[in-house]
Order: structure tokens, then sequence, then C-alpha cells
């Protein structure tokens, strides 16, 4: 017996998936061609021969009709079909990072540009920033110049961005989170 598997047994089907060929339980079936057109309400054997000698399968779109209704379609292809889609879907949603961007109050003016640039570049990239403003020492008499200097980078990038959390003071640190603006 090979490992994983019991007997012959076919892998489990997803939920969500139709009904194809044997699997369609009802007598008789309501049948649409593969070109769109209705051939109306045949007994399902019927449906399942006529569907074979298309070389289609018969896959149930609507079991909850009275009768179901059953269209002939390539089951593979369309399969191959809804995974690209899916994946091409997938490949244009952008989730947004947050990137975090370290400073000091003492952080010199050449070295503040140098971190709105990269800021500006992660924003136009749909990513988000949180500034952190890092004390040591006694550097923490310098918070109104930190908070200041803070605003002035939400300032330099308020074109591109906008502040979502403004610069709160948390023991040590002082964050900021500036993001791209929100399409609408």
């Amino acid at each position: 017996m090979r490992k994983g598997g019991v007997g012959n047994r076919r892998p489990e089907k997803a939920k969500n998936e139709p009904r194809i060929g044997r699997e369609i339980r009802a007598p008789r079936v309501r049948v649409i061609a593969d070109d769109g057109e209705q051939l109306g309400i045949l007994d399902t054997r019927d449906a399942l021969d006529a569907a074979e000698q298309r070389g289609l399968d018969l896959v149930e779109v609507n079991p909850n009709g009275r009768p179901p209704v059953c269209k002939f379609m390539d089951w593979g292809k369309f399969k191959y079909a809804q995974k690209k889609k899916a994946a091409e879907a997938k490949k244009r949603v952008h989730q947004m990072i947050i990137k975090e961007i370290k400073m000091r109050p003492k952080t010199d003016e050449h070295d503040l540009e140098t971190k709105v640039k990269h800021i500006r570049r992660f924003l136009e990239e749909g990513d988000g920033v949180k500034l952190t403003m890092r004390f040591r020492g006694r550097e923490i008499i310098y918070a109104e110049q930190a908070m200041e200097m803070l605003k002035g980078v939400a300032e330099a990038v308020e074109d591109i961005g906008q502040v979502r959390t403004r610069p709160n003071l948390e023991g040590r640190n002082m964050s900021m989170v500036v993001v791209p603006p929100t399409k609408k």
C-alpha cells in the first residue's frame, strides 16, 4: 500500500467545485452546449454520452436548478484558465509594507535630506514608512526639536504621502507613520 493514501481513492474534492461526469446525481439535467446553445432537458446518461461524443466533459454549473443545469466544456482547460486568471489578479495586488527609518535628534541636515529621499522612494513604491527618532542619554531634552524635525519631514513628503499617526513619544523613542494617499 502507498504512503498517505488508501487504495485507489480519488483525491478529496474542494467543496465549491462542481460535479463532473458520473458524479452528477440527478436523473435528468438541462444541457447547454459548449457554444451556449440550449439542448433541452436530457437523461443524465444521454447527456454524458453526448459530451463524450464531442470529446468534452459534462459539468454541473447550477446544481440548485430544477432540473440541474449542466454544460459541455473541457474541464481541464477551464480549470487552467481559472488558475491563470487568479494568478494574474494576485500579481496586480500590492500589499503595503511598513518600512522603518531611524534617526536621532542631532541628525545632520544632509543626512536628513538623504532619509527624505528614501522615504519618498518607499512611498512611491506604495509602502508605508515608520519614522523613529531615538533618544540616547540626555538627548531626551531635545524632544521638542525632534518633534519639529519629524513635522518637517512630513511636510517634505506631504505631496506623495499622508501622516497616519502623528509624532508621539514612547519611552526613549518618538515615532510617526507616513503612508501613501488612499485611492478613491
